[in-house]
C-alpha cells in the first residue's frame, strides 16, 4: 500500500470506526500508574467529543484503501506553541488497523499532518507518545521525530 493508494478524508461525526480502534493506544505496557480501562475510557470520551461537538480547531481524518475499507485514522488539534505563540499541529492521536500495520498507512497519515501543518502555517508538528509503545515511537522517530520536551510524572499517594 503506498500513500498515493489511500484517501484521506475528513471524519464524519457518526464514523464509529474511529472509536473502534482506541484499544490500540493501550495495547503495549503502560508506565505502573495507568490503569488500561481508565485510559481507553478517558481515549473514547475524548474522541466521542470531537466527533460530536466538533470543536474549533480539532480534525479528525479517515484513510481508506482504493476498496473503501478504512485503515487508519489521524486526529489532528492546532495549537499555539507555549514559547513563541505561533501555531502548532499536534497529532492527538494516530491509529491503524492492526491488519494494515506496517503497510504504510501510518506513515501517509503522519505525511498528511504534514501537508496539513503547511497548508496552516504551523511551526511544528507535535505528538505525545508512551515510552512503552516501541512500535509507535519507531515510526515516529524514523519519519524525523525526535524529542522537544519531556514530561515526567510520578504518583502521589
Amino acid at each position: 500500500m503506498t500513500a498515493t493508494s489511500l484517501l484521506i478524508r475528513l471524519a464524519e461525526d457518526d464514523d464509529e470506526f474511529i472509536l473502534s480502534l482506541v484499544p490500540r493506544f493501550v495495547d503495549f505496557t503502560l508506565p505502573p500508574w495507568r490503569r488500561r480501562h481508565e485510559c481507553v475510557e478517558g481515549i473514547r470520551n475524548d474522541l466521542l467529543r470531537h466527533l460530536e461537538d466538533q470543536p474549533a480547531n480539532s480534525y479528525l481524518f479517515v484513510a481508506e484503501d482504493v476498496d473503501g475499507t478504512r485503515v487508519g485514522f489521524i486526529h489532528l488539534q492546532r495549537t499555539a506553541d507555549f514559547f513563541t505563540g505561533r501555531s502548532n499541529c499536534h497529532i492527538s492521536d494516530l491509529a491503524v488497523t492492526p491488519q494494515h500495520e506496517g503497510n504504510g498507512v501510518g506513515q501517509a497519515l503522519l505525511a498528511h499532518a504534514e501537508d496539513w501543518a503547511r497548508e496552516h502555517h504551523c511551526q511544528l508538528v507535535t505528538l505525545a507518545v508512551f515510552p512503552g509503545n516501541e512500535r509507535a515511537r519507531a515510526l515516529y522517530e524514523a519519519t524525523g521525530y525526535a524529542p522537544d520536551l519531556l514530561r515526567l510524572a510520578k504518583p502521589v499517594r
